[in-house]
């Protein structure tokens, strides 16, 4: 079944007018629907999460239905993927435990429809796989276009520099302070940036400062910075969040950004604790934080607890591509906020579907219940974004109908309005294969897959290949694409193969 599997999805590759389709909307126009709406239910929304009865289990095994209701907080985090990479590069598999699932599908660029204003557009589509009844289901949800520079609101980014002596490593505090500089000749003149340092103690070495004419002040201070000795990073972050809050600016966009190997070694170690300390910065204020993760060693469970629960996202950089990706060219286009709190949940109709399970989001999951709560915490979105959920679905033999159901709820950044968009699929438009479907899908899919391999020896996946012949799909993909993401995606499980993964 694999081998006839992978012929297929490499054949694939004449097939792009038919892979293109379904992208947006879903496979079927008529089978992706959106709708919007503040806190009202409508008949596009899921159900009440109360189970219904399965008609077709016998009078003997008739139970409530399973729970199909999905629910988790948004997370555009890619630090995993970027990790895992440089990991694989020098030889080494990744600890299973730093591989987040959603993190290596949300690091490739999607082709979702997007919104024509405020709030989401909402993707539903999927393939059938080659285990009976089981199929891929990708939920997609994308923001409006990051506008152009000249007309986002203006930022305010206090930037917390890990100066420990791990940061001088090669590839760490170097990294930081070129790709700095070069955001700081980018950023508008109206925009303000704040330095602050930490080893032992936290300095502020620059505090906010106007562009303008200044940004040799900034230049100047970035080029000041050298390692030290320890690495207090608690100090460092609330540090950061006071100098933030001394510098606000009503008006613009206010963000902590913490550049760190997060290799916490004095002082306050635990993240909830931090995040104590500066919660009412962040609550208040709706200061964010967004974490940029550096180094061979790494702290990726302190850096990923502190963006999550600090209303911010991750992201990891190796090399100046990925500096100049993640400094020069996505903070200063994505500074500004699109939507608070914000959460999906997916209904699968208890019908057609027997049972699903969500790959990745095991630190975003929230309760079905809660979904609605505004005041449960979900995720931060800004312009330009894509988030992407993907499924495994077993469908019942024979099933054919409404699958499943997609929504999205989020909190309008300045007046705290909620809103939801929703999209459906119906089992006619799942694709026969993977091969069929869009090659943006199949991108999905291989990020999963490779991901789940890396993961566990016990594969979770249906249908999974094996590595070589998830390198072939790679290769093919990255040849379809012309994407260089697609191809270092390809180089990766390349590396991953030649370890005996």
């Amino acid at each position: 079944m694999k081998t006839h599997r992978t012929a297929r999805l490499l054949a694939a590759t004449a097939a792009t007018a038919l892979l293109l389709t379904g992208c947006g909307a879903g496979a079927d126009s008529d089978s992706s629907k959106a709708s919007d709406g503040a806190a009202n239910h409508s008949d596009g929304f899921p159900a009440p999460s109360e189970p219904r009865a399965d008609e077709d289990l016998t009078d003997g095994d008739r139970k409530a239905a399973p729970d199909l209701l999905s629910t988790f907080a948004l997370d555009v985090d890619t630090a995993s993927y970027g990790y895992a990479r440089r990991t694989l590069a020098e030889g080494r598999l990744p600890d299973p435990s730093t591989v987040r699932p959603e993190e290596f599908v949300n690091s490739f660029r999607q082709d979702y429809e997007r919104p024509d204003g405020n709030g989401f557009s909402v993707t539903v589509d999927g393939a059938r796989t080659g285990d009976d009844d089981w199929s891929l289901v990708r939920v997609g949800l994308a923001t409006h276009k990051a506008a152009a520079t000249g007309e986002r609101p203006p930022a305010a980014l206090t930037f917390v520099i890990d100066v420990s002596g791990s940061m001088a490593e090669p590839g760490r505090l170097d990294l930081a302070r070129s790709a700095l500089g070069t955001m700081t000749d980018r950023l508008r003149d109206d925009d303000s940036v704040a330095i602050v340092t930490f080893s032992g103690e936290a300095e502020t070495v620059l505090p906010m400062t106007r562009l303008g004419d200044r940004r040799d002040r900034v230049h100047d201070a970035i080029d000041s910075l050298e390692p030290t000795d320890s690495t207090n990073l608690g100090a460092g972050v609330e540090t950061g969040y006071e100098t933030a809050v001394e510098g606000l600016r009503e008006g613009a966009t206010n963000r902590v950004v913490l550049v760190s190997d997060a290799l916490a070694n004095t002082g306050d170690t635990d993240a909830d604790s931090i995040l104590e300390r500066i919660s009412d910065a962040r609550e208040e204020h709706g200061i964010t934080l967004f974490g940029v993760g550096v180094g061979s060693d790494y702290g990726d469970a302190l850096m990923e607890r502190l963006a999550d629960k600090g209303d911010g996202h991750t992201a990891y950089v190796s090399n100046e591509a990925d500096a100049r990706k993640v400094f020069s060219t996505d903070l200063p286009q994505n500074v500004d906020l699109t939507a608070r709190d914000a959460k999906a949940q997916v209904a699968f109709d208890p019908e057609t579907v027997a049972e699903f399970r969500l790959v990745g989001y095991d630190d975003r999951r929230v309760a079905d219940d809660d979904f609605r709560d505004d005041g449960v915490d979900g995720g931060e979105v800004g312009p330009g974004h894509t988030v992407t959920a993907l499924y495994a679905v077993r469908t019942r033999s024979g099933a054919d109908g409404h699958l499943a159901t997609a929504t999205v709820r989020w909190l309008d950044p300045d007046t705290r309005t909620p809103h939801e968009t929703s999209g459906q699929l119906e089992t006619d438009a799942l694709h026969d294969d993977l091969a069929d479907a869009p090659v943006r899908f199949q991108v999905t899919t291989t990020a999963a897959y490779f991901a789940d391999a890396l993961r566990d020896s016990e594969r979770s996946l249906p249908d999974a290949p094996s590595l070589g012949e998830l390198g072939e799909t790679a290769d093919a993909l990255a040849r379809k694409t012309e994407d260089k993401e697609v191809a270092d995606l390809a180089e990766a499980i390349a590396d991953a193969s030649r370890l005996d993964l």
